[in-house]
């Protein structure tokens, strides 16, 4: 089935602080192909990390079979449920650069940090600077997955509590992560200097 089951999509890609037993990674899809104005859906669906290999590199490998036209844009949605490890970062950083006619928009459920607690921020930061737009997901981007990747059978996607207290402590470790180390440290001051 091209559709996620419920249970499955429920499970992987809850926004919780600390997701004990949750070692897969699930990576939801949209490629369009822009002509000026307007864009057309070229595929969706979801890919799971396989035997050894993980999602993203299973989906530079699909995309990569495609023999993109170097004339057209196209746009690559991501909604996974894990952030990238700093490998899968690096990987999918290099693939943007050989690739300039194509955009990369990724909506992760999870920060992903693996035993080196530095390597995954690096990584999520050379992807930022290949161009990625990385964001935590919200209820709106749940809901879309919901009624585009998952065999809902018409129920509608209902928030567990604390999604969206989660996502907005995400969305500021992300920042965090993101922001030139000047930024950080201006903002320290700030802080000094009004006592905080």
């Amino acid at each position: 089935s091209l559709l996620m089951k419920r249970k499955l999509f429920l499970y992987n890609f809850k926004n919780l602080r600390w997701a004990k037993g949750r070692r897969e990674t699930y990576l939801c899809y949209v490629v369009k192909c822009r002509d000026s104005a307007t864009s057309c859906s070229m595929d969706f669906g979801y890919l799971r990390n396989k035997m050894g290999c993980h999602v993203e590199v299973l989906f530079l490998r699909y995309i990569s079979a495609w023999d993109l036209d170097p004339g057209r844009c196209y746009r690559i949605t991501w909604f996974t449920s894990w952030s990238p490890c700093y490998d899968c970062a690096r990987h999918v950083a290099d693939f943007l650069r050989a690739y300039p006619n194509l955009t990369l928009r990724i909506f992760t459920a999870r920060l992903y940090f693996c035993e080196d607690r530095k390597a995954e921020p690096e990584g999520l930061r050379r992807l930022h600077r290949a161009g990625a737009q990385i964001a935590i997901m919200t209820f709106k981007d749940y809901f879309y997955c919901w009624n585009t990747f998952v065999e809902n059978r018409e129920k509608t996607f209902e928030a567990w509590e604390g999604l969206h207290e989660n996502s907005v402590h995400l969305s500021r470790k992300l920042r965090r992560i993101l922001l030139p180390l000047y930024e950080v440290d201006d903002l320290r001051d700030a802080f000094k200097t009004l006592g905080l």
